[in-house]
């Protein structure tokens, strides 16, 4: 059975049975005149609720998210003693402090980024500390880091190589490309080398 085109989808059941990208959802808003900004899951969901109902809800306006800090992290000289406050962002400032502290290693990380999400009021001390701490884990065989159930492509690839070390990233993709045109879950499945 062949994946359908989007706009060829006439039900939400139908629609949450094919792997979609979050472009080709909001190509599809975009074409439909539907509001199309949030996460892949909320896309999804708000697009399933129309072909349901038959009905386009005006959206509300979003207001920005107000943040007691004004602290400029774009601009601002940063040491270890700053205090990360609730408008942290990353960006090249923010990079650039934690390569000269911890060097050229540090990458930003799922886990990382909610810690500092977590820790308003704490020092970049401390999450340089935390950052070294998450790295550590590494080191042990049988640490595997969370990945966030949006994230299918990751999973299915942990999972592909668990089950077959002697494979290639080629062959991942590959299985992972018959999978999602396949109506369903994207989930990996021994059964899937037969797909190919």
């Amino acid at each position: 059975m062949k994946r359908p085109d989007l706009i060829d989808i006439k039900t939400a059941e139908e629609l949450q049975k094919w792997y979609w990208l979050k472009q080709e959802l909001v190509d599809y808003c975009k074409l439909m005149k539907i509001h199309y900004s949030g996460s892949k899951a909320e896309i999804t969901d708000r697009i399933a609720e129309i072909l349901e109902t038959g009905v386009i809800k005006a959206e509300k306006r979003i207001k920005k998210q107000k943040f007691s800090s004004r602290f400029n992290w774009a601009k601002e000289v940063l040491t270890p003693d700053t205090m990360i406050t609730d408008s942290y962002k990353n960006g090249q400032n923010t990079r650039r402090f934690f390569q000269e502290q911890i060097g050229p290693s540090f990458k930003f990380n799922i886990d990382f980024m909610a810690w500092i999400k977590a820790n308003v009021g704490k020092t970049l001390r401390d999450a340089v500390e935390q950052w070294q701490l998450l790295e550590d884990r590494k080191k042990d065989k049988n640490f595997k880091s969370t990945i966030p159930s949006s994230n299918q492509y990751n999973q299915y690839m942990r999972d592909f190589f668990a089950d077959n070390p002697d494979k290639t990233i080629k062959d991942a993709r590959k299985y992972w490309s018959l999978k999602r045109s396949l109506p369903g879950h994207n989930k990996y499945e021994k059964s899937d080398l037969k797909l190919g």
